[in-house]
């Protein structure tokens, strides 16, 4: 391969990279059929491999494919119409075909918009919303998705083709919701976003606590819904992923050990991701549309922005959790309280919040609950307590890593 060669490979590979998901979108917003749009996409990036090198880049690249792949795509439904009935849907798109070569690209943020918004329609369930949207959006592969959410291969791959027939035969638009029905469509999304966030930041199982590749793939997703719908919800999700990854530099030790928020080294946050959370924080409640990811973040915010663990604002940790617990009540927020409680006040300012969150049934399965009652009982001094209290964590953590940084607690004592 002469150097002209490898230039053009180059910037066709670039061109893959920059513009495969708007291609991919413009497609399925035409067909209506994500493997369909798959499929012809692939062709004509092929077909680029091979003509391309001869023939030099078209000036306007996307348009050179998607006008290929629409080609390829309507050849596809000619021949599976001589076999096969068609849809009503298909017969019109095979009816009505367009002549120009110049198709419709609509703008990129439109494009990327709707295929998020059509990913995470509620009509498909949480795990199927959020599989799709790492595949079609993220371009993950389905092992990479199955690795991640611990599951079968074949298993993911089934809940993502039961997830395409469901918009198809169900004929769900592909679009961004009008702004009446925006709120609650955008809570689907801004859930699958934190979703995939928190299996990267804190695997729910598995060797590895962090999973890098999920938690970057949420910031971009956080990124682009914040480039392209300035809501003040997306803007407090953006700032509470980018608070805490900027911390994940100090979260394991050299042996991959967890070191605790009070351990850690803070010259290896991200002072600059910390500072635009801060602003971002200060923006969204600006706006006075703010809700509970902008509070969680502002929380976030106050740990990271503090020179050192001492020097951490309990007190208004404490009235940002007051503000979240009236927004979303739930054990869990309530038990957070308590931590800050307890570091504001003492240990047994929070005791009997604990032990009544884990008797009640809220919380009795919930490792973290009996670490933190532990942690509780050996600060006032209750040697027997905080040791079962570490064992029954232990025998709920579901990492090695969780585990082995509970048996150092309890060995401590």
């Amino acid at each position: 391969m002469n150097s002209r060669d490898e230039e053009t490979r180059i910037r066709i590979e670039e061109v893959f990279r920059l513009e495969s998901r708007r291609a991919f979108a413009v497609l399925v917003r035409h067909f209506g059929d994500f493997d369909l749009a798959e499929d012809a996409l692939q062709d004509a990036f092929r077909a680029a491999l091979e003509s391309w090198p001869q023939t030099g880049l078209p000036d306007r690249p996307l348009a050179w494919l998607v006008s290929t792949a629409r080609h390829k795509a309507l050849d596809v439904l000619r021949r599976r119409a001589r076999t096969d009935a068609l849809t009503p849907a298909d017969e019109a798109l095979l009816a009505n075909d367009p002549t120009s070569d110049t198709p419709d690209l609509g703008t990129v943020g439109d494009e990327v918009l709707r295929l998020v918004f059509t990913c995470c329609h509620p009509a498909l369930g949480t795990e199927a919303q959020i599989a799709l949207t790492l595949r079609e959006v993220c371009e993950l592969t389905t092992e990479e998705i199955a690795k991640a959410f611990l599951v079968p291969a074949p298993t993911l791959a089934q809940r993502i083709v039961r997830a395409k027939a469901k918009i198809r035969d169900s004929k769900i638009p592909f679009e961004v919701p009008d702004p009446v029905d925006l709120p609650g469509r955008l809570d689907a999304v801004l859930r699958t976003v934190y979703l995939v966030f928190n299996e990267g930041y804190s695997a729910s199982s598995g060797d590895d606590l962090i999973r890098h590749d999920l938690v970057d793939e949420a910031v971009r997703l956080g990124r682009l819904l914040a480039d392209l719908l300035p809501e003040p919800e997306v803007l407090g999700l953006l700032a509470l992923m980018l608070s805490a990854r900027a911390r994940r530099a100090a979260r394991l030790s050299p042996d991959g050990d967890i070191v605790l928020l009070e351990d850690q080294d803070r010259s290896l946050w991200d002072t600059a991701a910390i500072t635009e959370a801060s602003n971002l924080v200060q923006e969204a409640i600006r706006t006075q549309g703010y809700a509970a990811y902008t509070v969680q973040a502002a929380i976030s915010v106050v740990h990271s922005e503090a020179p050192t663990y001492g020097d951490t604002d309990w007190n208004e940790i404490v009235g940002l959790y007051d503000v979240l617990l009236h927004m979303e009540p739930s054990p869990i927020v309530e038990l957070n309280r308590a931590v800050a409680v307890a570091m504001r006040t003492g240990p047994e300012a929070s005791l009997g919040t604990v032990e009544r969150l884990i008797e009640s049934g809220g919380l009795a399965e919930y490792h973290f609950a009996h670490a933190f009652a532990a942690d509780l009982y050996a600060r006032s001094g209750q040697r027997e307590k905080a040791a079962a209290a570490f064992h029954r964590a232990i025998g709920l953590a579901p990492l090695e890593a969780e585990r082995r940084l509970l048996q150092r607690k309890l060995d401590a004592l």
